[in-house]
């Protein structure tokens, strides 16, 4: 990882305005969806115009931002990224298997209006408690709840009347705005060249495949006109670089149930031509037929998709360090000695992204070298994957809180040791 890489603990648009303009080449963030999550004070609005008109600033003309947002505020976000002055390129999906339904059982709050205790029939298959670990407790939330969950009968007849109806979703998609800065030059290839902003990174983001991907003459998805994509004398081009990067993102259990509701599929059965003529105009035994599309089988395999951050992943790093201002003795961390007492662990940050996600989106929109910038870097996921591409970042975090814990991920990932306070920090 590059040693440039760094937190800035402090508020966003302070920070950035102390950037110079056109400085940075690519913004890759996962914002606040003013959700409201876990009643954090953090997540109760979306970012305002004002910030993202700062990274339109900072950023190079034709530079891209990827800004992650929930499925109920996703117009926010995209609707003040487009007033900030950016075009809308694309939105991405990131889809997974692992969320949990929020909803509110409405036969259950029926039969309590009315005051009236239903029949426990057994306790929910979902349920499992939550794990703690070094008196941190980091773990309080895992996605099934804390506390067991009963199953009841509704009683009242209203109750039974809406038994089964509820208020929400299985959360399963987190989209994701693809905008960029608008160009400085008439086309991108000029702007590339001035700035080396203005495109993405198509081969360095195709999803790998171990099968050689036949494509009719003429269409331009793996190289065309490359050697070693070409076979010469039957008009066929291959491809063995991976599939076109797709704007669907996939978790493994994600993945999975999308295999296993399609099954074994066969692509590749497009309409037959020949020459670039439609079938009908084919005469002859010099025109040969060629099909079009894919001839290769498979379902996930077609996206990119990545395992969700497990704990070993999220705790990287903050072994032996506590991640609060005390060390679990009491006393203040600074010219304490924490070392022989037993500290408090965790990655206390409740939306870690999966490191290998945020390293694809990072290649995806960076050029060689490139500078990336995290508004909202929580506990430094992008900080890490772009370090581990080879690009500069800088991660600003106004929680004293993830700070610490983004420092500490980070300096594991480099392999040096960064300060978990600087002159902020009390």
């Amino acid at each position: 990882m590059q040693s440039t890489s760094k937190i800035i603990h402090g508020e966003a648009l302070e920070a950035l305005r102390e950037m110079p303009d056109a400085s940075v080449d690519a913004v890759v963030t996962d914002p606040p969806y003013g959700l409201k999550f876990m009643a954090r004070a953090w997540d109760h609005s979306c970012p305002p115009s004002a910030i993202w008109r700062e990274c339109l600033r900072v950023l190079k003309p034709g530079a891209y931002l990827l800004a992650f947002s929930g499925s109920r505020t996703v117009d926010l976000v995209m609707g003040k990224i487009r007033e900030a002055g950016f075009e809308i390129r694309d939105c991405l999906m990131w889809l997974y298997g692992s969320g949990f339904p929020k909803s509110h059982d409405v036969s259950k709050a029926l039969d309590k209006m009315a005051g009236i205790e239903r029949e426990v029939i057994g306790k929910s298959p979902n349920w499992r408690p939550a794990k703690t670990k070094g008196g941190g407790g980091f773990d309080s939330f895992v996605g099934k709840g804390s506390t067991e969950i009963n199953l009841t009968n509704p009683v009242s007849p209203i109750a039974q009347q809406w038994h089964g109806w509820g208020t929400a979703l299985k959360p399963a998609v987190e989209p994701i705005t693809m905008a960029r800065k608008r160009l400085d030059k008439k086309t991108v290839a000029a702007n590339m060249l001035e700035y080396g902003t203005g495109g993405i990174n198509v081969d360095g983001c195709r999803i790998e495949t171990n099968e050689k991907v036949q494509l009719a003459a003429g269409a331009g998805f793996f190289g065309v006109g490359r050697e070693d994509n070409y076979q010469k004398g039957t008009g066929r081009k291959y491809g063995n670089k991976g599939r076109w990067p797709a704007n669907v993102l996939l978790d493994e259990k994600a993945a999975a149930m999308l295999d296993e509701q399609s099954g074994e599929r066969i692509t590749g059965a497009g309409q037959k031509h020949c020459s670039g003529r439609p079938a009908s105009r084919c005469k002859g035994a010099d025109k040969p037929f060629v099909s079009l599309g894919y001839p290769d089988t498979g379902g996930a395999s077609r996206f990119f998709y990545c395992a969700k951050a497990s704990r070993s992943e999220r705790e990287a790093g903050l072994e032996g360090k506590s991640t609060s201002w005390r060390c679990s003795c009491g006393a203040l961390l600074k010219g304490h000695d924490s070392s022989k007492c037993l500290p408090r662990l965790g990655n206390t940050h409740n939306t870690v992204k999966p490191i290998s996600l945020m390293r694809w989106l990072c290649r995806l929109v960076t050029p060689p070298g490139g500078l990336i910038v995290d508004p909202f870097a929580g506990s430094g996921t992008t900080v890490i994957a772009a370090g581990l591409e080879g690009f500069r970042c800088i991660g600003i975090e106004k929680e004293g809180e993830y700070v610490r814990i983004a420092r500490a991920r980070i300096a594991h990932w480099q392999g040096s040791d960064l300060p978990l306070f600087n002159e902020r920090t009390p």
